[in-house]
């Protein structure tokens, strides 16, 4: 795949985090250019599912991001070309006191929201207060990755400033969280749940249409304040949660990009089919699928029962039966096997439902389950989303695992708004399929849903421990105490069961050879704002 430079800059800090200081500097992308930038056309898409609203800080999925990041800007960024480097948006330079405890960011000055209104200091801020502090009846999702900022002010149009109560080992990765898209804050001011159904962004594509259940669809803005940018007239997404009709439409060429995953086998019919028209690229995932128990609801509340269910989950055998189908491959506990938030395979292998004798595992988890009351198994209705891929092929091999323990599992798919509402909002559920996922591997955002009250703890169980080693964690700026920290945590989370850990997620990407300038990262959230991609003529 030819790959061009981005034609822009962007002045940046490079921090060394262990002594909170910067220097200012310039980054480019290293990308070496072979061919030029063609303008003009189109970007289709196919993607797996409808927004439960078009808010990113109330929500956490790639079916709301995907389709609103390209119309929006942020105030830092994950590097498109450099995973996982932090570089500005709106940003243009920042600085951090020499105690860790004050960031300070310089905005740039020629940012225009779509509605005409010049982006300042002050739609940062009020972004940000709305994340960090959120009014009755808004959901942040994301509020508990920023536990250590005890303000954010703007003291002029040009300067943010981010006040910590400790320093943070992950600010900057947090702030460049590509959900944390900038609002204007007059609409705030009279709404904060405005963007739930609106958008008014400052993003390299402007709002065009949505039809809901069936497309997306983004204009070129031609003000957007990266003067050559975007290349492409605009783009349209195509909404289907049926994984071989997303197929069928890039191998039709009705779709020439499916940025999230397709299954292995689908990926390779395609590349057989189409040859060098189509280029895959395949990276790790960072999101991994799950079982959420309700830990209020009987039976679940019972650690016996618990640990019987983790213990009826084969994971070596799934990985091999799910990669081709789904994606899913990798065993691992809360952090992505093989970096270095993650325990060894032979830690893992001590806890319930990690060790390799799959019939040693089933023989203890029906012991459990007798003990517990349930000599006979019990019958349990388990929730999902609607999206095949890989929700539904998941579900199916664990509904088959726990057969062989006596529990019987009743599938019930339900429509995304649904599925959250069930999970993650009301807790009306006893099992469900739950994915975790971030935009990198970083512990304050995949430990997020093990702590009590933050909102993506679907499973709502409150363990103090827990709580107080994701506090020490983030706070912890020498990298090898914060490694204890993280592994400790997820070993009381295996321990007690209070969470089902399922499978990682390994990503498969094809698209069209014609969509140029576009690198897959191993997050389904990242890069997505689309300025940097064109098209090549047929």
């Amino acid at each position: 795949m030819a790959v061009g430079i981005r034609r822009h800059t962007t002045l940046v800090v490079v921090i060394a985090l262990a002594v909170a200081i910067g220097c200012i500097g310039v980054v480019v992308s290293a990308m070496a250019q072979s061919e030029t930038p063609r303008r003009g056309g189109v970007l289709l898409a196919a993607i797996g599912a409808d927004a439960p609203s078009l808010d990113p800080h109330q929500e956490q999925t790639f079916a709301t991001l995907q389709p609103v990041a390209p119309l929006y800007s942020t105030l830092l960024q994950i590097d498109p070309y450099s995973y996982p480097n932090v570089i500005g948006d709106v940003a243009t330079e920042w600085k951090i006191a020499p105690d860790g405890l004050t960031y300070t960011f310089k905005i740039r000055q020629d940012i225009r929201f779509h509605d005409g209104s010049p982006l300042t200091a002050a739609d940062v801020k009020a972004t940000y207060d709305k994340i960090l502090f959120p009014p009755e009846g808004v959901r942040s999702i994301r509020q508990h990755h920023y536990s250590a900022v005890a303000s954010v002010e703007a003291p002029d149009p040009t300067t943010v400033v981010f006040k910590l109560k400790f320093p943070s080992a992950s600010l900057l990765a947090n702030l460049a969280n590509p959900n944390n898209v900038i609002f204007p804050k007059k609409y705030l001011d009279k709404d904060p749940n405005y963007f739930k159904n609106n958008v008014v962004g400052s993003g390299p594509f402007k709002f065009k249409s949505y039809t809901r259940g069936s497309t997306f669809e983004g204009e070129r803005n031609p003000d957007y304040f990266i003067k050559d940018r975007p290349y492409l007239d605009g783009y349209k997404f195509f909404i289907s949660t049926e994984t071989s009709v997303r197929a069928a439409a890039i191998r039709s060429g009705r779709a020439y990009i499916e940025f999230r995953d397709l299954p292995l086998a689908e990926v390779e019919a395609i590349r057989k089919q189409l040859g060098d028209k189509v280029v895959v690229q395949q990276t790790p995932f960072v999101i991994h699928f799950d079982i959420a128990m309700n830990n209020t609801v009987k039976p679940f509340t019972d650690i016996r029962v618990r640990k019987a269910l983790t213990l009826g989950l084969d994971r070596y055998t799934g990985g091999k039966v799910l990669y081709g189908l789904t994606g899913l491959r990798d065993v691992g506990a809360l952090t992505r096997p093989g970096t270095e938030w993650a325990m060894s395979p032979a830690e893992l292998e001590k806890f319930p439902g990690f060790g390799r004798d799959a019939a040693k595992n089933r023989a203890e988890a029906r012991r459990l389950l007798a003990e517990a009351g349930y000599p006979n198994g019990f019958k349990v209705v388990l929730k999902n989303r609607n999206i095949k891929l890989p929700y539904q092929d998941f579900a199916v091999y664990v509904i088959q695992e726990w057969r062989k323990i006596g529990v019987e599992a009743e599938h019930r798919p339900l429509e995304t708004a649904a599925w959250y509402a069930d999970g993650r909002d009301q807790g009306n559920f006893e099992v469900i399929v739950f994915p975790t996922g971030a935009p990198i591997d970083d512990p304050d955002q995949l430990l997020a849903p093990y702590i009590t009250g933050s909102p993506q703890n679907w499973a709502r169980f409150s363990n103090p421990g827990i709580d107080d080693l994701y506090s020490r964690q983030a706070r912890t700026l020498d990298p090898v105490e914060r490694r204890k920290l993280v592994i400790e945590l997820q070993k009381i989370v295996l321990e007690n069961a209070y969470h089902m850990p399922g499978l990682w997620w390994a990503r498969n990407v094809v698209h069209w050879a014609k969509v140029k300038n576009w690198v897959a990262p191993p997050s389904h959230f990242t890069n997505q704002k689309l300025q940097d991609v064109w098209l090549a003529e047929d």
